[in-house]
């Protein structure tokens, strides 16, 4: 499980997750404002799917590159191990 692995889905992760990063800067900016707490929650949900939907890229594209496809035990038991955090 510590292999370096580079994908050509991660750089479009890291974009994914710098627009979140700037969004979630964004929320915190509107908490100090004093805004709605509506309007907090509503953009709170987009950083959090944002967040959930880069993990599951992440994951998705682990298991189609990272694991062997003659399912070894050692491949079992990573996948089992990422799997938790879908």
């Amino acid at each position: 499980m510590s292999k370096h692995h580079i994908h050509a889905s991660h750089e479009a992760l890291i974009v994914r997750l710098r627009r979140a990063d700037g969004h979630l800067r964004a929320v915190i900016e509107m908490i100090e404002a004093g805004k709605p707490c509506l309007d907090v929650a509503q953009q709170l949900q987009a950083v959090e799917k944002a967040i959930t939907n880069a993990k599951r890229v992440l994951i998705h594209d682990h298991m189609d590159h990272c694991l062997d496809v003659e399912g070894s035990d050692t491949d079992r038991a990573e996948l089992k191990a990422i799997a938790k955090y879908l």
